[in-house]
């Protein structure tokens, strides 16, 4: 485990008024159009430097697997949530902030079956859900690959902060495969690519399922050839039948501890993570529901959506059911 590397931008001054002004122009535009909000011309106006450094990780070449914007503005901001709501920003400048920037590296999207398909998702604690292993707790996260389940997993997300924890200690936690696979034993490398694992629904995906909660059919863990490695693992919900397969991911875990990156994130910092290349996770920390609490704006960018669920959207942006798509990828 190691503390933030410098893989990122911070932006100057004028740079972050610029970003101010398009992000205001973007977050008036998701009330103005039905169709979502187009913000195709505001990209071209996004600071030359930083616009450059996010398409090119968005190709998919990085090591380190995200990518950090320090310096943008948050605007003025109501108390911390301290129950689930949605739409409370709607128009905020923080959320024009994150459609350009997922629409710069693929699309902005969400789930039909996560928090009814909103597109920006407030990351907070709520009272009673302290213990939960998702965006309404407060205790330590482990690595993840968002919504692994799913078969049109994001290929992006966005998690922006507008406040800290009050002691600072809360760490978003980045761990690349890329970084982690030479520390596997080959027999571990070579199990986790075979189709033996299964990942449970995200609880924010199963919260009004009854019964215990679904799972995907199988996968590999790894997929990909060196240097361009990739993974789909969640140490929470990734399981295996088999012996070998439990201890691969056992041992990967302990691998993507070893190279993580921490990131305490202050207002204003938004870490971009690729989904296929670094899990990601949070440090625990005590909330104290005072208006002040920790909180960040998480989104989603997927790369290109398929056609044919395109077509079966029920809303723009909002990738379909899986009750809907299941076994057609």
């Amino acid at each position: 485990m190691h503390t933030f590397a410098q893989t990122g931008h911070h932006l100057a001054e004028a740079d972050a008024r610029t970003m101010w002004e398009l992000a205001r122009r973007a977050a008036e535009r998701r009330g103005e159009q039905s169709s979502g909000p187009n913000v195709n011309d505001l990209l071209l106006d996004i600071p030359s430097d930083l616009r450059a450094q996010l398409i090119e990780f968005s190709t998919g070449g990085s090591r380190e697997g995200f990518f950090l914007i320090r310096g943008l503005p948050v605007g003025d901001l109501p108390a911390t949530p301290s129950e689930h709501r949605t739409g409370g920003l709607a128009d905020h400048g923080t959320a024009g902030l994150l459609t350009l920037v997922a629409d710069l590296l693929g699309t902005l999207i969400g789930y039909e079956d996560e928090k009814s398909g909103t597109l920006i998702h407030e990351v907070h604690p709520v009272r009673g859900e302290e213990q939960r292993i998702e965006n309404s707790g407060s205790v330590a996260f482990d690595f993840h690959t968002e919504n692994v389940h799913h078969p049109l997993r994001p290929d992006f997300l966005g998690l922006l902060c507008l406040r800290q924890d009050h002691e600072g200690v809360a760490a978003t936690r980045v761990a690349s495969v890329r970084e982690a696979y030479g520390l596997l034993p080959t027999a571990y490398q070579e199990i986790l690519r075979r189709p033996v694992f299964r990942s449970a629904y995200p609880t924010s995906f199963a919260r009004n399922i009854r019964g215990p909660r679904p799972s995907s059919g199988l996968h590999p863990v790894l997929f990909g050839h060196e240097p361009d490695l990739f993974m789909r693992f969640n140490s929470h919900t990734t399981t295996s039948e088999e012996p070998l397969a439990v201890a691969a991911s056992k041992a990967l875990a302990e691998a993507l501890e070893q190279v993580c990156h921490e990131i305490v994130l202050s207002p204003g910092d938004l870490v971009v993570v690729d989904n296929h290349i670094a899990a990601h996770g949070r440090a625990g920390f005590t909330p104290r529901f005072d208006g002040q609490d920790r909180w960040l704006r998480r989104c989603y960018s997927l790369r290109s959506m398929p056609r044919w669920a395109e077509r079966m959207m029920s809303r723009p942006r909002v990738v379909p059911a899986l009750t809907d798509i299941t076994g057609v990828l």
